[in-house]
């Protein structure tokens, strides 16, 4: 049987309320009931204590007690509930204060329940000298019902004090239960509404979002965690329809122009000469390389991706990666330079490390302006190896920047100038470098260029 969180936090609150009532009673019972049982011994002890010292200031060794003396005397016995009797040397009882205190004790029980019928199943006698003068003259014995310290007015105390325990625990014990339904209303409600906002973006609605205001830290964390993913979600589902248009564009331009070129053949408007059956190659290498990035970003996208690693110069690589490139930029006019920190060795996969330069310098290529200028940057900085190309290129829009390493994201501004891309190049990139435990990240100002970053950790230096 399955239990709402708001039971639980109710059932969880109330178990530890009362056992919390139950420990502190038992140990607040135990020390009380041990300290004030102390107390009455040495009550008692001086109740007999001031028996003697009566009985010794009253007796005559003469005449014994007095008339006067003797009703003290039973007075006093009467209200300490103390049976006295007093003998002298010879064991002559010269006082006897009778049964009157029993008398008073079995009045009392029918009062006390229980506890006074307790203190009535036994009697109990002590002896104590009687000295005068500091001489021995007789004896004092002294007799009792039940412990020699529980009175009535002892017991009436203890049944009091575990009333008001057992009182104080009732009280607790509904305090306690209004305390856990307020706290685990507070608990509970907020993640009710998270759990209504996630069904309700299971159910497909990803503008949804969850509104709360609560001042506890794990359930705003998991509300804004909530909201995050509603919203990326909501991104990726309006990517996922941008990508059945671009896709649907690029796929139709090449497969236009095929058509039309093959109808005019077909209607014999045209003849099928090298320069036309080389516009049908282009075309046809245009829809090839795009089926390629596909293909290339499927096995990108797997959960693991192998590396070739080896040992090799870092520094030497990237300079022919720009040797290679030299030619396609000087004719174009434009300008490819380099700032590289000689002699980094790596452990890299050296394929994929050329597939990142191609990538980004491919990239940076098609959108430079007239007078266009590229440098390529490898540096050392900290605990990190820092590769950087910077363009003075159209740059890209703030809006997009956040999105460029999205698949088949390409700004307007790309689209624009007709490149041609598939908008997955950036992202082949990113995981690239990822996959070696680094990381790219892009900065840009439209109409003044962009600049790209890769931090590579610095464990991959090879060992010298």
């Amino acid at each position: 049987m399955k239990l709402t969180l708001k039971k639980k936090l109710s059932i969880g609150f109330l178990l530890a309320i009362i056992g919390s009532i139950l420990i502190t009673s038992f140990i607040a019972n135990a020390m009380i009931g041990k300290r004030f049982n102390k107390y009455l011994i040495d009550e008692q002890k001086v109740k007999v204590a001031n028996v003697i010292s009566i009985v010794e200031q009253i007796y005559d060794e003469q005449n014994g007690f007095s008339r006067l003396n003797r009703d003290e005397l039973l007075r006093y016995s009467l209200t300490q509930e103390l049976h006295i009797e007093v003998k002298d040397i010879k064991g002559n009882v010269i006082f006897n204060s009778g049964d009157s205190h029993l008398q008073r004790k079995n009045m009392m029980g029918g009062k006390m329940h229980g506890f006074a019928e307790m203190n009535i199943a036994q009697y109990t006698e002590e002896k104590y000298p009687l000295v005068k003068n500091n001489s021995n003259i007789g004896t004092i014995t002294i007799g009792y019902l039940g412990s020699s310290y529980i009175s009535a007015g002892a017991l009436a105390f203890k049944m009091t004090l575990n009333q008001s325990l057992i009182l104080s625990a009732f009280i607790a014990l509904l305090f306690g239960l209004l305390i856990s339904i307020i706290l685990s209303r507070q608990i509970s409600k907020p993640l009710i509404k998270i759990t209504d906002t996630a069904n309700k973006m299971r159910d497909g609605n990803l503008e949804v979002r969850a509104e709360l205001k609560t001042n506890t830290k794990e359930i705003h964390e998991l509300s804004n965690s909530i909201n995050y993913l509603a919203e990326t979600l909501q991104q990726q589902e309006m990517l996922r329809k941008k990508l059945t248009s671009d896709m649907a564009h690029e796929i139709r331009t090449p497969l236009t122009t095929l058509k039309t070129h093959v109808e005019a053949l077909i209607d014999g408007v045209w003849e099928p000469t090298p320069d036309r059956l080389q516009v049908f190659y282009e075309e046809i290498e245009r829809l090839t390389k795009l089926v390629d990035n596909l293909r290339s970003l499927s096995k990108l996208e797997q959960t693991t991706l192998n590396l070739n690693k080896s040992s090799f110069n870092l520094s030497k690589e990237l300079f022919k990666v720009i040797d290679t490139f030299e030619p396609l930029y000087s004719k174009s006019n434009f300008t490819l330079t380099s700032e590289m920190a000689e002699n980094i060795d790596v452990t890299m996969d050296k394929d994929k490390l050329i597939q990142i330069m191609h990538n980004l310098l491919s990239n940076a290529y098609k959108y430079l302006k007239e007078n266009g200028r590229v440098n390529v940057l490898l540096k050392t900085e900290g605990d990190k190896i820092i590769i950087q190309v910077a363009d003075n290129g159209i740059g890209i829009p703030p809006e997009d920047l956040p999105h460029i390493f999205q698949r088949f994201y390409r700004s307007d501004a790309s689209r624009d100038r007709n490149t041609g891309g598939s908008g997955i190049g950036l992202t082949i990139t990113k995981a690239l470098v990822e996959a070696h435990g680094g990381k790219i990240y892009a900065q840009s100002l439209l109409d003044e260029g962009s600049t790209f970053t890769i931090e590579l950790p610095k464990s991959i230096m090879a060992e010298s």
